[in-house]
Protein backbone atom coordinates (compact mmCIF):
# COMPACT_ATOMS: atom_id res chain seq x y z
CA UNK A 1 0.00 0.00 0.00
CA UNK A 2 2.95 2.34 0.59
CA UNK A 3 4.93 1.67 -2.51
CA UNK A 4 1.43 2.31 -4.27
CA UNK A 5 0.87 5.50 -2.83
CA UNK A 6 4.61 6.44 -3.18
CA UNK A 7 3.82 5.26 -7.19
CA UNK A 8 1.04 7.82 -7.23
CA UNK A 9 2.89 10.58 -5.81
CA UNK A 10 5.84 10.69 -8.42
CA UNK A 11 3.42 10.08 -11.39
CA UNK A 12 1.39 13.46 -9.38
CA UNK A 13 5.04 15.65 -9.42
CA UNK A 14 5.96 14.54 -13.40
CA UNK A 15 2.18 14.98 -14.43
CA UNK A 16 2.63 17.65 -16.84
CA UNK A 17 -1.38 17.57 -17.97
CA UNK A 18 -3.49 20.53 -17.85
CA UNK A 19 -0.15 22.87 -16.58
CA UNK A 20 -1.24 25.37 -19.60
CA UNK A 21 -5.09 25.93 -18.23
CA UNK A 22 -4.02 25.97 -14.78
CA UNK A 23 -1.96 29.44 -15.48
CA UNK A 24 -4.48 30.64 -18.03
CA UNK A 25 -6.77 30.85 -15.22
CA UNK A 26 -3.94 32.10 -12.85
CA UNK A 27 -3.46 34.49 -15.56
CA UNK A 28 -6.98 35.31 -16.71
CA UNK A 29 -8.13 37.89 -13.98
CA UNK A 30 -5.06 39.97 -15.00
CA UNK A 31 -5.22 40.21 -18.21
CA UNK A 32 -9.15 40.89 -18.05
CA UNK A 33 -8.35 43.99 -15.53
CA UNK A 34 -5.42 45.30 -17.92
CA UNK A 35 -7.84 44.69 -21.59
CA UNK A 36 -11.17 46.42 -19.13
CA UNK A 37 -8.91 49.27 -18.07
CA UNK A 38 -7.33 49.75 -21.69
CA UNK A 39 -11.31 50.07 -23.07
CA UNK A 40 -11.63 52.69 -20.03
CA UNK A 41 -8.98 54.59 -20.31
CA UNK A 42 -9.38 55.26 -24.20
CA UNK A 43 -12.95 56.03 -23.83
CA UNK A 44 -11.76 58.85 -21.60
CA UNK A 45 -8.80 60.06 -23.23
CA UNK A 46 -10.98 60.34 -26.03
CA UNK A 47 -13.39 62.54 -24.57
CA UNK A 48 -10.60 64.48 -23.11
CA UNK A 49 -9.98 65.58 -26.62
CA UNK A 50 -13.68 66.02 -27.32
CA UNK A 51 -13.87 68.42 -24.13
CA UNK A 52 -10.66 69.89 -25.35
CA UNK A 53 -12.46 70.92 -28.92
CA UNK A 54 -15.62 72.16 -26.98
CA UNK A 55 -13.70 74.76 -25.57
CA UNK A 56 -11.86 75.84 -28.24
CA UNK A 57 -14.80 76.07 -30.29
CA UNK A 58 -16.55 77.90 -27.94
CA UNK A 59 -13.95 80.34 -27.97
CA UNK A 60 -13.81 80.37 -31.62
CA UNK A 61 -17.04 81.38 -32.25
CA UNK A 62 -17.58 83.87 -29.76
CA UNK A 63 -13.85 86.20 -30.41
CA UNK A 64 -15.46 86.30 -34.00
CA UNK A 65 -18.07 88.61 -33.10
CA UNK A 66 -17.73 92.36 -31.75
CA UNK A 67 -20.71 91.77 -29.99
CA UNK A 68 -23.04 89.45 -28.81
CA UNK A 69 -26.85 89.23 -28.02
CA UNK A 70 -28.33 86.80 -25.17
CA UNK A 71 -29.96 84.68 -27.70
CA UNK A 72 -26.82 83.88 -29.56
CA UNK A 73 -24.48 83.43 -26.66
CA UNK A 74 -27.07 80.83 -25.74
CA UNK A 75 -27.48 79.48 -29.10
CA UNK A 76 -23.30 78.88 -28.85
CA UNK A 77 -23.61 77.42 -25.94
CA UNK A 78 -26.09 74.68 -26.67
CA UNK A 79 -24.62 73.67 -30.21
CA UNK A 80 -21.32 73.38 -28.42
CA UNK A 81 -22.36 70.37 -26.68
CA UNK A 82 -23.04 68.86 -30.18
CA UNK A 83 -18.71 68.54 -30.16
CA UNK A 84 -18.89 65.80 -27.71
CA UNK A 85 -21.24 63.76 -29.91
CA UNK A 86 -21.43 60.65 -29.93
CA UNK A 87 -20.65 60.35 -26.38
CA UNK A 88 -23.54 61.43 -23.72
CA UNK A 89 -24.40 65.48 -22.26
CA UNK A 90 -26.76 63.90 -20.10
CA UNK A 91 -27.47 61.39 -17.56
CA UNK A 92 -29.55 58.79 -17.20
CA UNK A 93 -31.63 61.21 -14.43
CA UNK A 94 -31.52 64.23 -17.51
CA UNK A 95 -29.07 65.90 -15.45
CA UNK A 96 -26.20 67.43 -17.58
CA UNK A 97 -22.75 65.96 -17.50
CA UNK A 98 -21.08 69.28 -19.34
CA UNK A 99 -20.44 72.62 -18.09
CA UNK A 100 -19.47 75.04 -20.98
CA UNK A 101 -18.43 78.38 -19.46
CA UNK A 102 -17.45 82.02 -21.36
CA UNK A 103 -15.77 84.62 -20.30
CA UNK A 104 -14.41 88.07 -21.16
CA UNK A 105 -11.29 88.81 -19.01
CA UNK A 106 -9.89 92.64 -19.94
CA UNK A 107 -6.71 94.64 -18.47
CA UNK A 108 -6.35 97.90 -17.59
CA UNK A 109 -3.29 100.38 -18.56
CA UNK A 110 -1.27 98.38 -15.26
CA UNK A 111 -2.27 94.88 -16.48
CA UNK A 112 -4.50 93.94 -13.85
CA UNK A 113 -6.86 91.60 -15.26
CA UNK A 114 -10.96 91.44 -13.95
CA UNK A 115 -13.85 89.07 -15.37
CA UNK A 116 -16.46 91.81 -17.72
CA UNK A 117 -18.92 89.28 -18.15
CA UNK A 118 -19.46 85.45 -18.01
CA UNK A 119 -22.03 83.32 -19.46
CA UNK A 120 -22.49 79.48 -18.27
CA UNK A 121 -24.67 76.39 -19.21
CA UNK A 122 -24.53 76.37 -15.03
CA UNK A 123 -25.66 79.22 -13.43
CA UNK A 124 -23.31 78.47 -10.82
CA UNK A 125 -20.40 78.17 -12.65
CA UNK A 126 -20.31 81.26 -13.83
CA UNK A 127 -17.62 83.69 -13.18
CA UNK A 128 -18.40 87.46 -11.23
CA UNK A 129 -18.28 90.49 -13.25
CA UNK A 130 -15.10 92.13 -11.50
CA UNK A 131 -13.27 89.17 -10.37
CA UNK A 132 -9.62 89.54 -10.38
CA UNK A 133 -7.85 86.88 -12.79
CA UNK A 134 -4.36 85.85 -13.36
CA UNK A 135 -2.72 85.96 -16.59
CA UNK A 136 0.36 84.18 -17.92
CA UNK A 137 3.04 86.31 -19.76
CA UNK A 138 2.03 83.82 -22.69
CA UNK A 139 -1.06 85.77 -23.09
CA UNK A 140 0.80 89.07 -24.26
CA UNK A 141 0.14 90.10 -27.59
CA UNK A 142 3.67 90.94 -27.31
CA UNK A 143 6.28 88.52 -26.65
CA UNK A 144 9.14 91.04 -26.14
CA UNK A 145 6.50 93.25 -23.85
CA UNK A 146 5.00 90.53 -21.97
CA UNK A 147 2.60 92.96 -20.13
CA UNK A 148 -0.94 92.21 -20.69
CA UNK A 149 -1.77 96.03 -20.56
CA UNK A 150 -5.08 97.07 -22.37
CA UNK A 151 -6.01 94.10 -23.91
CA UNK A 152 -8.96 91.77 -24.03
CA UNK A 153 -9.43 87.49 -23.74
CA UNK A 154 -11.95 85.26 -24.04
CA UNK A 155 -12.14 82.53 -21.65
CA UNK A 156 -13.57 79.09 -22.51
CA UNK A 157 -14.00 76.82 -20.21
CA UNK A 158 -15.16 73.04 -20.30
CA UNK A 159 -15.85 70.30 -17.89
CA UNK A 160 -17.35 66.89 -18.10
CA UNK A 161 -18.30 64.06 -15.48
CA UNK A 162 -17.21 60.87 -17.14
CA UNK A 163 -18.61 57.81 -15.58
CA UNK A 164 -16.85 54.84 -16.65
CA UNK A 165 -19.67 52.32 -18.47
CA UNK A 166 -18.11 49.11 -16.68
CA UNK A 167 -16.36 50.69 -13.42
CA UNK A 168 -14.22 48.10 -13.37
CA UNK A 169 -10.84 49.33 -13.03
CA UNK A 170 -12.39 53.40 -12.60
CA UNK A 171 -14.72 53.60 -10.14
CA UNK A 172 -16.83 56.79 -9.62
CA UNK A 173 -16.74 59.94 -11.17
CA UNK A 174 -13.67 61.50 -13.31
CA UNK A 175 -14.12 65.24 -14.35
CA UNK A 176 -12.55 65.92 -17.13
CA UNK A 177 -11.40 69.48 -18.23
CA UNK A 178 -9.86 72.33 -20.20
CA UNK A 179 -9.77 76.04 -20.85
CA UNK A 180 -9.02 78.39 -23.80
CA UNK A 181 -7.78 81.39 -23.87
CA UNK A 182 -8.25 83.41 -27.39
CA UNK A 183 -8.04 87.30 -28.56
CA UNK A 184 -11.47 88.99 -30.16
CA UNK A 185 -10.87 88.51 -33.77
CA UNK A 186 -12.76 92.07 -34.79
CA UNK A 187 -12.38 94.20 -32.07
CA UNK A 188 -10.67 97.46 -33.13
CA UNK A 189 -11.71 100.25 -29.72
CA UNK A 190 -8.20 100.87 -28.63
CA UNK A 191 -7.15 103.01 -25.36
CA UNK A 192 -6.80 105.82 -28.14
CA UNK A 193 -10.27 105.77 -29.33
CA UNK A 194 -12.57 104.20 -26.71
CA UNK A 195 -12.95 103.63 -23.21
CA UNK A 196 -11.99 100.56 -20.74
CA UNK A 197 -11.94 97.69 -21.61
CA UNK A 198 -10.44 97.60 -25.13
CA UNK A 199 -10.35 95.29 -27.83
CA UNK A 200 -13.42 93.40 -26.44
CA UNK A 201 -16.55 91.67 -27.36
CA UNK A 202 -19.54 93.96 -25.96
CA UNK A 203 -22.46 91.80 -24.45
CA UNK A 204 -25.52 92.61 -24.77
CA UNK A 205 -29.35 91.52 -24.57
CA UNK A 206 -29.94 92.59 -27.91
CA UNK A 207 -26.97 92.59 -30.37
CA UNK A 208 -25.11 90.54 -32.19
CA UNK A 209 -22.44 92.14 -34.92
CA UNK A 210 -19.41 90.33 -36.49
CA UNK A 211 -19.04 92.53 -39.34
CA UNK A 212 -14.91 93.84 -39.42
CA UNK A 213 -12.11 93.94 -41.87
CA UNK A 214 -10.16 91.29 -39.84
CA UNK A 215 -13.03 88.84 -39.82
CA UNK A 216 -11.21 85.69 -41.89
CA UNK A 217 -14.70 85.10 -43.39
CA UNK A 218 -15.73 88.94 -44.37
CA UNK A 219 -19.33 88.04 -42.82
CA UNK A 220 -21.99 89.47 -40.99
CA UNK A 221 -23.98 87.79 -38.61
Amino acid sequence: MIAALSSRARRLLVDDRAVAATEFAIVAPFMLVLYVGGVELGNGLAMNVKVSATAHSVADMVTQNTSLSTSRMQAILGSAQAIMAPYAVKDSSGASLITITVSQVSTDGSGNATVQWSESTNTSAARKKGDPMTLSSFTAPDPNNPSNKNISLILSEVSYNYTTNLGYTIAGTVKLSDSYYLFPRCSTNSPTSSSFPYYDVKYSSTSTTCTCIQHLQQKSC
